[in-house]
């Protein structure tokens, strides 16, 4: 049985193990044995050490040159008799040298499956299908020269931790997952949203390097220092698993954060036939062919205050209520005096909805777009995360559902209750008896509670749905079953001195008692009428 170089095996029967999200071990499927996160990792450790003394040796029966550019400071490698005069990437100078070194070419490559003259076509076909965008019609006069090369990355395979922060909420969740094939640009000349629009590769052909592979084309020498390697490693296993912690918490406005320390760490050459010019770039997967184009032009993002997105929100809302009014009344008076009155209650609202974004400022930010053609020969690998709640002192994996039909329907019909609590205690005290009922008498509680209720809608009720999560727990069955926090409720000394001073110490209990004795007395007044 061939072994897959990023692949895990179980060190009794051979066969490979499966990383498992819950137990956080590798399980081999044959024999049921478990491989611990810290033993995978030192598995890989030895592939390494054997595979660079290999390539000691065949270093031997090769002559190879590396250029350097005083430019950009790129570090490529070509063959004896290959001219390389200018740097591919940023067109100033090289300085060529025989290369007598292997401690910077990674131990594994992906060879190129395509070859050039695909590559070009494939770039050919993506300008065709977008001949209307300022790109593709520059691309089309230099397609001869995009150029192979095996560009230096870092595969990170295995276990990342995720921390999320709710940016409207006020809990950090944390999920476990799994990059199957996650890879890490390490050049910093190259542009890096460009090189991840060409991604996936497929990692089954994974092979360990030999100088072999690079006859006709060119490598680059990583060039990155380990910080920013580590830097990167994390953005981009957080932004892989952005969206799917998005969905499961139920926002797009979630903060990640990722730890990636358990993962495989394996330096390879990867296929890719690459173009710059300038502000023009291009990059085409050696291995699947999918193109990736980087925009000419910057796109720019604008961020508006929050009070600013209220008072938008307002007019939008204004002017579409006045017309609709003036459209059945024909009373321009009238129209603008209701829609005053309304503006004022939904100014309040909005104000309270926008207050706790993030961005409380006016701010442009801007970036690149990078436009991709569809690889159908292999898609992006994820493992779906899985949460972690602490549960009687134990972490433990979880289920977590937020805005469920019956957690909403509580919410509204507590909403209900407080908006019509003295009229439903009036129903109670004269028999349910809707003639005698009164409305009027409530109408202090109304213009109190109108406002209030979808204030605390919108402030507390979604705010109580994302921070408190209804919690399912896995079972033995490999059913789900909620988990219910227990509860006891004591009337402590703190708790009962605090009821008994504002009922009988004033000033405090003068409030109290006025608010009491007005509630009874709108639900009197609501219960029997003004008569």
């Amino acid at each position: 049985m061939d072994q897959k170089i990023a692949t895990i095996y179980c060190p009794n029967c051979g066969a490979p193990a499966r990383f498992d999200i819950l137990s956080q071990r590798y399980l081999c499927a044959y024999c049921g044995s478990k491989v611990e996160i810290s033993e995978a990792v030192q598995q890989k450790q030895g592939f390494r050490r054997i595979q660079r003394e290999k390539l000691r040796d065949s270093l031997k029966n090769f002559r190879l040159f590396h250029t350097v550019c005083d430019g950009c400071g790129a570090e490529i490698v070509i063959e004896e008799n290959e001219a390389l005069s200018t740097c591919p990437f940023c067109g100033k100078s090289l300085v060529r040298s025989e290369y007598l070194q292997t401690e910077n070419m990674p131990e594994s490559i992906v060879p190129f499956s395509i070859t050039l003259t695909e590559a070009k076509e494939k770039l050919q076909n993506w300008c065709d299908t977008n001949k209307k965008k300022t790109e593709a019609k520059r691309l089309l006069k230099h397609i001869n020269e995009l150029d192979g090369f095996y560009l230096p990355y870092e595969l990170v395979r295995g276990p990342v931790h995720l921390y999320a922060d709710r940016m409207d909420g006020s809990r950090t969740y944390y999920c476990e997952g799994f990059l199957e094939d996650e890879f890490i640009n390490r050049s910093r000349q190259l542009d890096n949203l460009l090189l991840d629009g060409m991604e996936p590769y497929d990692i089954d052909t994974l092979a360990p390097f030999d100088f072999g592979y690079i006859a006709g084309q060119r490598v680059k020498i990583a060039d990155i220092n380990g910080k920013d390697l580590e830097d990167r490693a994390r953005k981009e296993s957080s932004s892989v698993y952005a969206p799917s912690i998005q969905k499961v918490l139920e926002t797009d406005k979630v903060d990640i954060s990722s730890d990636v320390s358990g993962a495989i760490r394996l330096p390879v050459l990867l296929p890719v036939y690459y173009f710059t010019d300038g502000e023009l770039m291009a990059a085409v997967n050696g291995q699947t062919g999918k193109v990736s184009v980087r925009a000419l032009k910057d796109s720019h993002y604008y961020f508006l205050p929050w009070w600013l997105k209220a008072i938008i929100a307002t007019i939008v809302f204004s002017v579409i209520i006045c017309g609709i009014i003036f459209l059945f009344s024909k009373d321009l008076f009238s129209s603008l005096y209701i829609t005053g009155i309304l503006a004022l209650f939904f100014i309040i609202v909005t104000l309270c909805l926008y207050s706790d974004t993030t961005h409380n400022s006016f701010s442009v930010s801007s970036g690149r777009k990078i436009f991709t053609s569809e690889a159908k020969e292999t898609k992006r690998r994820i493992a779906d995360p899985v949460f972690f709640e602490k549960i009687e002192n134990e972490e433990q994996p979880v289920v977590l559902k937020f805005t469920t039909p019956l957690r909403v329907i509580e919410i509204i019909l507590l909403c209900f209750v407080a908006l019509f609590l003295p009229v439903i205690v009036a129903l109670l005290v004269n028999g349910f008896d809707f003639r005698r009922l009164e409305l009027g008498g409530s109408a202090v509680w109304f213009c109190i509670f109108v406002p209030v209720v979808p204030i605390y809608l919108l402030k507390f009720g979604i705010v109580e749905l994302h921070d408190n999560p209804w919690i399912y727990l896995y079972q033995d069955n490999g059913r789900l079953k909620r988990y219910r926090k227990k509860t006891e409720f004591k009337l402590r000394k703190g708790m009962l001195r605090g009821i008994l001073k504002a009922l009988f110490v004033p000033p405090l209990s003068l409030a109290v008692w006025f608010g009491i004795i007005s509630f009874i007395v709108m639900v009197y007044l609501t219960a029997f009428g003004f008569d």
